[in-house]
């Protein structure tokens, strides 16, 4: 879920980047009237309602902190807290995907631990297949000690690395992105994209070493029949 901001949040980040209040109703698809009970505490708004305003002020330059107040948004910086914002997350990556294409690593301890916080693992999969079909990425692959990885999926390639070889938590590369993940902050997960090309490199660098010394995993199937 999106965290609950108060309505002084909302004064305090139109003030940080001069809105009216008619500006950010008009942007965020609601009356000014309705925005501003929201702002004074007359009404509590819906969790679809907040996460619009969220959205719309971050795109706008203004992040909301947890602790109640208000901050320049980093460039350069995405954070995705939680369960709800963990499948933006991943539309943040078929966007980048389908527009700039490049390579994708996924470095991760337990790959199982992602089905558990991704709403529909289904669609992920169909939607990453027709990113491929469509040039939409060159390669995605996956080192990892533990995975539910199937052949019913050939988009990816996985390998598996000793245990020494992964840190807890998780990253991705993708093009100029680094995306750090955490699965023991609460609220879980917890991801922080970095848009820097030599954070990206830097991390597909040790990515690669640790793939050229991983062996090919097998997949769930072939383990099950042994």
């Amino acid at each position: 879920m999106s965290h609950m901001i108060k309505g002084r949040q909302i004064r305090a980040g139109r003030a940080l980047i001069n809105f009216t209040a008619d500006e950010l109703a008009k942007q965020v698809g609601m009356a000014t009237p309705a925005l501003l009970n929201i702002e004074t505490g007359a009404v509590v708004p819906r969790e679809s309602t907040v996460k619009r305003i969220i959205d719309v002020m971050g795109s706008n330059g203004v992040e909301f902190t947890p602790d109640g107040g208000v901050r320049p948004k980093p460039s350069g910086i995405e954070v995705f807290e939680g369960p709800a914002r963990f499948d933006e997350f991943y539309d943040f990556l078929y966007v980048h995907l389908r527009e700039n294409g490049g390579d994708v690593c996924l470095s991760i301890a337990d790959e199982t631990v992602i089905s558990k916080y991704r709403s529909n693992s289904e669609l992920h999969f169909k939607r990453m297949k027709e990113l491929k079909g469509k040039g939409g990425f060159n390669s995605f692959r996956v080192l990892a000690n533990k995975s539910t990885f199937t052949n019913k999926y050939s988009y990816s390639e996985y390998r598996r690395a000793p245990d020494s070889a992964i840190a807890p938590g998780a990253f991705y590369t993708f093009g100029d992105c680094l995306a750090l993940m955490s699965f023991s902050h609460d609220p879980a997960p917890y991801v922080v994209v970095l848009r820097s090309a030599a954070f990206a490199e830097t991390y597909r660098k040790a990515f690669n070493a640790g793939w050229e010394s991983a062996e090919p995993m097998p997949s769930f199937d072939k383990r099950r029949k042994q």
